[in-house]
């Protein structure tokens, strides 16, 4: 029998499966890609009497897979927060998902562990851009000020590492972040010892500098949009970057156009405002090659063309957002 570990190379993904392995430590196949990379499921090949762990990916997405490696014979247990499209019901299939907009993978792994690995649950909780989830969910490790803020920014690294189109664009692929991550049991002794924290903080830190500095292409009180060149950081860094302007401002939705290598296309990132974390799903969805979670929601290929259609549907989507 073979088990195939199958998860998202964002820090939700990650710190998911590095909470499972450590509780239950099996040797596995790894498959995983880039943040975007979702429909994962499609590469593995198992057969009768194989196991399959999925980790953060849209079920609706990899819906087709499902059904063929459940036909086959193979076992599926499967975590998730995104939207999910109706599940069916198989003696094989075991499933956990809820699409709450504060409530990601990590945690729901955290539950079914009952808090073992909490801190590894904290670190994927705030790279998910759940501080509120994190901090509260930290609250039983009595860590100190200064520890908790290197969890997140744990959390915010692991995250950044995940953004670009190819593995090429990434500091680390995911698949070797998490061989550097499994050791430790404590999320603090990965920072100190593992040089691999220092070489994503020194990324993060030169990216979003570069990307601080471009300016909106639209901006009003409840809507922010900023389109970002076609480089590599560029690609890494919009996703946090939506994150940290969400913070800033908790009543203005986010959206980061990334130019694509093919010229004629963007990479779209969406945030929800914190203040009212929904709808962002919807909106992606709305193209072809969007999806995401309530909160936090992206298309892989904006064609150029669409970019009014798209920021008039982003303004529709979030006209409502401030409350009176």
């Amino acid at each position: 029998m073979t088990h195939y570990d199958v998860f998202n190379g964002d820090a939700d993904g990650l710190c998911a499966l590095q909470q499972l392995r450590l509780a239950d430590p099996l040797e596995s196949r790894l498959v995983t890609g880039v943040k975007r990379d979702i429909t994962l499921l499609e590469r593995v090949e198992a057969v009768a009497g194989d196991q399959v762990t999925v980790l953060d990916l849209s079920f609706d997405k990899n819906r087709a897979a499902v059904a063929r490696l459940l036909d086959q014979g193979v076992k599926i247990r499967y975590f998730d927060h995104h939207f999910a499209g109706e599940i069916p019901a198989h003696p094989n299939l075991e499933v956990r998902i809820e699409t709450l907009p504060d409530k990601g993978t990590s945690l729901l792994v955290d539950e079914v562990l009952g808090g073992t690995q909490r801190a590894w649950a904290v670190v994927g909780t705030f790279g998910d851009n759940f501080d509120d989830a994190a901090r509260r969910a930290a609250v039983p490790l009595g860590l100190s000020k200064e520890e908790l803020e290197l969890l997140r920014e744990l959390g915010i690294y692991l995250n950044y590492n995940g953004y670009g189109e190819t593995i090429e664009d990434l500091l680390f692929s995911p698949e070797i972040l998490f061989q550097r991550m499994r050791p430790y049991a404590d999320p603090l002794d990965f920072i100190t010892e593992d040089p691999a924290f220092q070489a994503l903080c020194d990324g993060y830190r030169d990216d979003m500098t570069r990307a601080r500095a471009v300016a909106p292409a639209f901006e009003d009180p409840r809507h922010r949009l900023v389109v970002l060149p076609n480089e590599p950081w560029a690609r890494r860094a919009s996703g946090v970057l939506a994150n940290e302007l969400a913070q800033q401002a908790p009543e203005q939705a986010q959206a980061m156009l990334t130019c694509l290598p093919d010229g004629a296309s963007y990479l779209v990132s969406v945030r929800a405002p914190i203040a009212r974390p929904d709808g962002a799903d919807a909106l992606c969805r709305e193209f072809p090659s969007g999806g995401g979670r309530k909160a936090a929601a992206g298309i892989n290929r904006l064609p150029a063309t669409d970019y009014d259609l798209f920021l008039t549907r982003f303004r529709a989507a979030f006209h409502a957002s401030v409350q009176p």
